[in-house]
């Protein structure tokens, strides 16, 4: 099967990646296809079918879901990663971790619980009656 790419402004867009730079608030979800980098301050839920990175400044109060995740500063709330969860040594998560693969440095820290190899998809239909 092909790889189907969507172009903007002669853009490969699927090669973009998102950032909510260091110094920037947001309240809200937020929802890509892509990449996404958070090094500022968010209130909401994030769900990203790449990689979210969670810079050692960055923090987000709600739930984040993607692929992979890899968390250098503060979450508080569920964060669900499809494949791998990796938890560099700042890495501070209050709330319940869902992975198919957990990576934790040295200092990093967690309170909740902790559930890999059985991530569930974000969505899955209900069983036919």
């Amino acid at each position: 099967m092909a790889k189907q790419t969507t172009r903007f402004n002669g853009e490969d867009t699927s090669q973009l990646i998102n950032i909510l730079s260091d110094g920037t608030k947001i309240k809200g979800d937020i929802i890509s296809n892509g990449d996404i980098r958070i090094d500022g301050e968010m209130v909401g839920n994030l769900a990203a079918k790449g990689k979210v990175v969670i810079g050692e400044h960055g923090k987000i109060e709600g739930q984040v879901q993607a692929n992979n995740i890899e968390v250098s500063g503060f979450i508080k709330g569920k964060v669900i990663a499809k494949e791998l969860l990796n938890m560099k040594s700042s890495a501070k998560i209050e709330g319940d971790i869902s992975a198919g693969k957990l990576s934790v440095e040295p200092g990093a820290v967690f309170t909740g619980t902790c559930s890999m190899g059985t991530a569930k998809p974000a969505y899955e239909p209900e069983a036919a009656k």
